[in-house]
Formats: structure tokens, sequence, C-alpha cells
């Protein structure tokens, strides 16, 4: 392609789009298509999705505040989003890729993403938000550094290892979908997959021969940064390493403080990263292994998932039975005191040279507080569906800020109750009209009989209280109100609570769901609007100029039209496409 022709087709549509973020800062750019393909991770021959023919997907890797865009092309039969789990998309809801807030990308299409990733470091992951395409794959990693000016609170790791865990079915997203559709229970998972991959043939009983095992390869003495992230649909799981110690350093973008775990559990959606040092002697390789936790584990020992950490040096595969998993069947306070451990390095910097806790959360008082309870599946309109004091959502088919620039009527309802409402539950558009610069408290009371995940796009909340019956006023005089961890997924214990304290900073409409993806497609989700009424274009950026239309503006959405082979433009080009692109806002920072 000539070079002019490549600027052009590159560069000048750049150039409109209202949510360019930071000329000044890098860019990183990265193209991918989405499609089907035939693995077994379970010995099974199944349809999984790929990202650039990758199960799990490529990772995308950044520094805090660079520039991220993301050409994402979509190959699969139906529509699609990708949504970026912990990426707080500041001021620029637009990016965040799950139904309330963008149009999804039909077959054949493709969306270009472009976001800063403002103020962050840690570890997070991307995933397919639409139709329960998680189950079958689309996710891969996100890893955010620190910039060179802000030191990291431990020495610098040897290496950093990724590592995707989570529960699988070798029926696809499609079947499951139609199970929860006609009001069936997904059953038992199959299996658990660690980065796409079955368990490695421990046990000759329960793992067949021949299941592909994920292998990763150590030095001894080194110590790596082992990022993990629960990318599964509903079971959690704990994680351990065979006869070495995990000293926990970071969670969902904020750093620890640092102690050492023998095993750890991570519920669903949720991201960790430890340092692991190689001290053993490598006599043998090491079990990896992710077991499923509160379950009947007579009946669930095929869902384990196990890898193998191979020494350079080691002198023989791995044998015997796997480290034992926790023996906590009649002490249900184990798995929480766990969770109340994980406080947040208050003295260490984060993305920002201050400390992390320079923020006083403790201090400051509370301007509106919800409480939002989740009971078992109720039956609405002959339907199994899961809701949030008794709303099951139903994703309105204009997304809700659109609809607003738009002024459609009727897209949405601002009337979500603050608090469990006696009345028949009901499926409805209702979101929660939130307050910019609130600073408000949030109860999730969980009377179901599983463990929910609980996420928040957009924000990172303060965990400051977990406990076990209803919650009541009382309970804030144990809340931590000095070095509560920061984070965008919080664990909610059946018969239980967890209380977070957000400050509500961030412009646009934001998903507040479960994570458990049963329960989020069927309704238990809602949304905050928070809106400046001051608004001057400095805390909401405008919708992009490719923004899709659907719903009650679908007439405003153009046909897009490829070229035969549809190739991306950017393929192959990504460092010319940057080095063009500064030259080009250097240019105009020249003549302005």
């Amino acid at each position: 392609m000539p070079l002019f022709s490549l600027f052009r087709h590159l560069i000048f549509p750049i150039i409109f789009l209202p949510s360019l973020c930071s000329a000044a800062d890098p860019y990183v750019s990265y193209d991918f298509r989405l499609s089907y393909i035939t693995a077994s991770p379970l010995g099974v021959p199944q349809q999984v999705i790929a990202v650039n023919e990758q199960f799990p997907g490529p990772p995308i890797n950044a520094t805090t505040n660079y520039n991220v865009v993301v050409n994402v092309w979509n190959d699969l039969d139906e529509n699609l989003l990708l949504t970026w789990s912990g990426i707080q998309m500041r001021r620029n809801s637009w990016q965040d890729g799950v139904l309330g807030t963008n149009c999804p990308i039909p077959p054949k299409w493709n969306w270009t993403y472009q976001f800063q990733v403002k103020d962050q470091i840690g570890s997070f992951y991307y995933f397919p938000s639409l139709n329960f395409q998680r189950a079958s794959g689309g996710f891969g990693p996100i890893v955010i550094n620190n910039r060179e000016i802000i030191s990291i609170p431990f020495p610098q790791p040897d290496g950093e290892i990724s590592i995707m865990i989570g529960d699988w079915y070798t029926r696809n997203h499609t079947a499951l979908r139609a199970d929860l559709d006609a009001g069936k229970e997904l059953g038992i998972p199959d299996g658990v997959l660690i980065n796409g991959k079955g368990p490695y043939q421990y046990n000759t009983t329960l793992v067949p021969a021949g299941i592909q095992y994920e292998t990763i390869q150590v030095h001894p003495g080194k110590t790596y940064r082992v990022r993990v992230h629960n990318v599964g649909i509903s079971t959690s799981l704990n994680f351990r390493i065979q006869s070495h110690n995990m000293l926990l350093a970071e969670t969902e973008g904020h750093y620890t403080v640092m102690q050492n775990y023998t095993d750890f559990d991570i519920h669903v959606g949720q991201s960790y990263s430890f340092l692991v040092t190689m001290d053993q002697n490598a006599s043998t390789d090491y079990y990896i292994v992710a077991s499923a936790r509160f379950v009947n584990e007579s009946l669930w020992q095929k869902v384990t998932g196990v890898a193998i950490l191979h020494y350079s040096n080691s002198k023989g595969p791995a044998t015997g039975p796997l480290p034992d998993p926790p023996n906590d069947f009649y002490d249900k306070e184990r798995s929480m005191n766990q969770a109340r451990s994980v406080r947040q390095n208050v003295s260490a910097s984060g993305a920002r040279p201050n400390p992390q806790g320079s923020f006083h959360y403790g201090q400051i008082n509370v301007t509106h507080t919800y409480l939002l309870k989740s009971e078992p599946l109720v039956t609405i309109n002959k339907t199994a569906r899961a809701t949030f004091n008794g709303i099951s959502f139903v994703p309105p088919k204009t997304p809700i800020r659109l609809a607003d620039q738009h002024k459609v009527k009727g897209a949405y309802k601002l009337d979500f109750p603050h608090t469990p409402l006696n009345r028949t539950p009901k499926a409805d558009i209702s979101i929660i009209n939130a307050t910019y610069k609130g600073f408000i408290e949030v109860i999730f009371q969980n009377n179901d009989s599983i463990i929910h995940s609980i996420h928040m796009d957009g924000y990172s909340f303060f965990v400051v209280g977990m406990g076990y019956g209803d919650w009541s006023e009382d309970k804030r005089g144990s809340y931590n109100k000095w070095d509560a961890i920061t984070r965008c997924t919080t664990q909610v214990y059946p018969g239980a609570w967890t209380a977070v304290l957000i400050s509500l900073d961030n412009v646009g409409s934001w998903n507040l769901r479960a994570e458990n993806l049963d329960r989020w497609y069927l309704g238990q989700e809602t949304y905050l609007r928070i809106i400046n009424p001051e608004e001057n274009g400095k805390t909401e950026m405008e919708a992009p100029s490719n923004v899709l239309y659907c719903g009650a503006l679908q007439s405003l959405q153009k046909e897009q039209h490829h070229k035969s082979n549809g190739k991306s433009i950017f393929k192959g080009h990504s460092k010319l496409f940057i080095a063009l692109l500064m030259a080009l806002l250097n240019l105009v920072s020249i003549f302005s």
C-alpha cells in the first residue's frame, strides 16, 4: 500500500475521533479477529472462540496512561462486544463494551475501540460480554505496567507468567444458554481449564489419556510474578502450587500488603498477582492446581485443573497425589477470613507517585446507601430469572448515554430501588440515578444458595466489610476504614453480605453485575448513570465518530463495506501507524 494511502486510511479517521485521549501519551495498537475454531481442551472436540486463532487470546500489554487501540473483527455468526474487566475508561464509557454503553458489532463487521488506561496499573483481562460467549472463550490477559518513574513495591521479578483458570463445559455457549432459556440448571462443569488446556493426567481414573495440558517453564532460584485470572462461568476456584509459597502482591490494579499463602481462593472474575520464588530442589516437576470450592468434592472430583511447573533442571515428572485443598468443610469462616486478610499497601505508590493510602476514604461522609439483595432464581413471565432487589434487568435496546445524547424517550427507567421492596419480582430496564461526586455505600446481600461475584465497570471500590447473616446498620462498626483493598470484583458468600464504598468521580453509564455468567445472563445486573450537571466537555468525552447505532437510532447506522479479503488495514503496520500518528500530532502542536 502506498505510504500516503496508508496515512490516509490510518491517520485521518483518528484525527476526528473525539475519544482520542491524550496525544502526549504513547499508543499501543492491536488487531483482534474473533472466530470459531475447533479445540479439544477436555479431550472432546468442540467449538471455541479464538482471538487471532489463539485460545486463550493474546495479551494486551500497556503502561500507565498509554492509549490503547484495539481493532476488533467479528467473524462469529452473532453479535459481539469485547469488554475490558477492570479498565476504568475514565470519562469514556463509550468504550466499555457492554450493552448499556455500546451497540453490538454485527457479524462480519469490525469496530475499533480506543481508550486510555489513565492512572492505572495491574492485572486485568478482556472477554466477550454478549450471549454467554465467555463460556466458549474469547478472553485474554491485560497487563498495565508502572511508569519507570514510579517504582514497584518489591524487587523487579525475573519474569512474568499469566495464568487463566476457569470452569469449563464441553457444550458450547449456544447450548448452555439454550439450557438457561429453557429454565434448566447448567449442572456440574466438565472440568477446569488452565490457559485453555485440560488437566495433566495425575490420576488415570479421573483424567483420560491424551489431554493436552499446560506446562510452565521456570529456572531455579528465580522469582516470577504470576498473574492469575478466574475467567470461568460460575465456579470459585482454589489455586495452589505444590511445595511453593505464593506471596500476594497485587489485585485488580492495587498493591496489597504482602503475605504468603499456600493456597488462595479466586472467585469468578477476580485477578491476583503473586510473587513465587523457585526455591525447591526440582527432584520432580510440581503440580499447579485450580480446584472447585464450596461444592461436594466427591461429586466434583473431575472439576480440577492441573498444570505442570517445570524447572529447567527438573529430574523427573510430577507424581503422586495433588496438594490438598483447604480442609474447611466445617469452617465456613476460613475463606472469608482469607478475603479479609487482603489489605491495601497504603504506603506504596500505584499509578501515581502519591501513596495508595493518601485517599482517606474512612473519613468521608457517605452521601447515599444502596442495599442490593439477591435471591435464588425466581419465575418471571414463566421463565427463570435472576434479580437485584426483585428486578431482573432487561438490557436497553438503545445504549444509555447514546439515548441521552439523542433524547430518546423510554430507553431506560431511573427508578431502581435503593433497598429491596416487598413486591412481586419483575423484569425491567431500571437503572440507578447516581449523583456525580457522591460517596456511596453499597451493601450486597446474598440470600442465594451459591457464592456470588459482583463486578462494577468504570470504578474500583473499597471492600470495607463482609460477614454472615443479614446486614444491619450496626455492622458499620466492623468496617475497615484504613487499609481496605480497592478492587472491581468482590465475592459475596451465600447467606452473607459484603459492603463497599465508591467515590463517584467517573461520569458515564457503568454496569454493576453478577460476574457469575449464568446469573448475569438471567438478569442480575443494573447500571449507574452518573451525569455532571455542569458538563463542559472535561468530565465526559463525546461519543466517538465511529459510534455504532441500534435500537431507536438504528436508522442512523451506515452499512460497512469491506474488501473481499477482509483483512484489517492495521495488519502488520502497527509500528508505522504509531509513528505516523505521533508525527502528525507533533505537526498539529507546531501549527496550533
